[in-house]
């Protein structure tokens, strides 16, 4: 039974130790890209053309917030979070910015629906960050 505990207890311990801690930062720019994000889509109801300076914009904010967790060490299960919402061939972010380009403007009911996906996608990686072990509980 002690060995058993002890199993339990390392494990527990490595994954723990296999994920970054909660960082600030991180979790305050997942929260404001995704306020941004979320505005930009109301845009496509208009023409891509007229809104590519805010489009463009939108994206590299995005890639700004992804360089910053990419390069965060123990991170790898933020990484796939943000590689899924940014995928250009998905059907979040990255997908959505690509058929309103293509497709120059989308409908309403189309935008509404993409962006509860979109806000959800945003809510588990800000939900992952602010559940991580902050720097001050570690001892």
């Amino acid at each position: 039974m002690l060995n058993a505990s002890i199993v339990i207890l390392l494990l527990i311990y490595s994954s723990c130790s296999s994920i970054t801690s909660f960082d600030q930062y991180a979790y305050a720019q997942t929260t404001s890209v995704k306020v941004d994000a979320l505005n930009v889509m109301d845009l496509a109801k208009e023409n891509y053309d007229t809104n590519k300076v805010a489009a463009q914009d939108l994206k590299t904010k995005l890639q700004k917030v992804y360089e910053y967790e990419k390069n965060r060490p123990k991170n790898e299960i933020t990484i796939k979070l943000w590689d899924k919402l940014l995928d250009p061939e998905g059907h979040l972010l990255g997908g959505f910015l690509v058929r309103w380009e293509k497709e120059k403007t989308l409908g309403k009911a189309f935008i509404s629906e993409e962006k509860k996906l979109v806000a959800g996608a945003f809510d588990q990686i800000s939900g992952l960050e602010s559940k991580k072990i902050k720097p001050s509980e570690v001892k």
